[in-house]
């Protein structure tokens, strides 16, 4: 009997043969299977459609940023937390300290290009006759490299004690944790969360407002040109249409994020890699996988692609020489403005 108890402890160890490993977390085998399987299935299908995303927007740069974040997301982070679900860590402390930081660095990538993303929407429809002179193709490349190089800095300066001493924080052989002090997690709260919320609410309402006067003067105008007024509308309906779409995507962002910053701000010290996080983690995670589903509904290009896919039209020559320049947004612009990067 004890022969058995022996069997039965060391098989509920991380690392059997240390006397400080960590403890498995137990679960039976269905609902184990059940979980591996859903998790599997969902980071399966965030690499899957962020990788679609970017074959198609090459040089649409700022959806470009956000999609590179999702798909490092589904192809690095989510696979890391599935080896954590038994709670047992077995790829070292360096590939421990390397997790986290692509962790924190595609959060952060991914909040600063909504912003950019925003302010891009703010400028075409609150400032149009002066957009294509002020948003240039060398500017966003500017912002997009300072937002990475902004997001790598932060991480760094967040991790900066874990980074020089990995194993500072655990408690077992097998764990993979990082532990933030309260003015770390202030820090981190207020710039990956509540300032850019701030930013993006205040321009979506700027925005909002500027759209209805818009609407009402184009009704009250009668007396213009029938082609043209169509051709305005046309425009601003398709301006109106990339603001709706990234204002879900924003919106489900934050849906998707504030249980963890609750969770983050209700803790006494921010607990990050432990399994009482690991649904929160799963959640920030998830959104993700939900910004490309966004644009199968918003896209019909997108929709598209995934159609010629699934029924291998994308193995003829005809449909491989559709190009993102066919995109439903671009058709309303002049030939001089497809060199001007557009957020559609």
């Amino acid at each position: 009997l004890r022969a058995v108890n022996s069997a039965l402890e060391e098989d509920e160890l991380c690392f059997s043969q240390l006397n400080n490993s960590c403890r498995k977390t137990m679960h039976s085998h269905s609902e184990a299977m059940l979980i591996y399987s859903l998790l599997s299935f969902i980071t399966l299908l965030t690499v899957f459609l962020n990788l679609l995303v970017t074959l198609h927007t090459t040089t649409n740069l700022l959806l470009l940023s956000l999609a590179v974040t999702d798909f490092l997301v589904g192809l690095l982070q989510m696979p890391a937390e599935i080896l954590l679900f038994r709670g047992c860590w077995i790829l070292g402390d360096f590939i421990c300290a390397v997790n986290h930081f692509l962790g924190y660095l595609v959060v952060s990538v991914s909040v600063g290009s909504m912003v950019l993303i925003s302010i891009d929407r703010y400028m075409a429809i609150c400032d149009p006759m002066f957009y294509n002179t002020k948003v240039t193709l060398r500017r966003v490349r500017y912002c997009v490299c300072l937002c990475w190089i902004f997001s790598a800095v932060h991480s760094t300066w967040i991790l900066r004690d874990f980074l020089k001493q990995p194993e500072k924080y655990k408690l077992c052989h097998g764990e993979c944790v990082v532990i933030n002090s309260d003015a770390e997690g202030i820090v981190d709260l207020v710039v990956t969360f509540l300032g850019p919320i701030l930013i993006i609410t205040l321009l979506y309402l700027r925005v909002f407002l500027v759209a209805v006067s818009q609407a009402r003067a184009m009704r009250s105008h009668i007396a213009a040109v029938k082609l043209q007024r169509s051709e305005t509308e046309k425009s601003k309906r398709s301006e109106m249409k990339a603001a709706r779409t990234l204002g879900v995507v924003i919106a489900v962002f934050i849906l998707c994020s504030c249980p963890y910053y609750c969770f983050a701000v209700a803790a006494e010290s921010t607990l990050v890699g432990a399994s009482s996080a690991s649904i929160e983690i799963w959640l920030v995670y998830f959104n993700s996988s939900l910004n490309p589903v966004i644009y199968v509904f918003f896209y019909p290009w997108f929709r598209k692609a995934i159609k010629h896919i699934i029924t291998l039209q994308i193995l003829q020559p005809a449909i491989m020489n559709i190009t993102h320049l066919q995109y439903e947004e671009y058709k309303i612009l002049p030939k001089r403005d497809l060199k001007v990067h557009q957020v559609s």
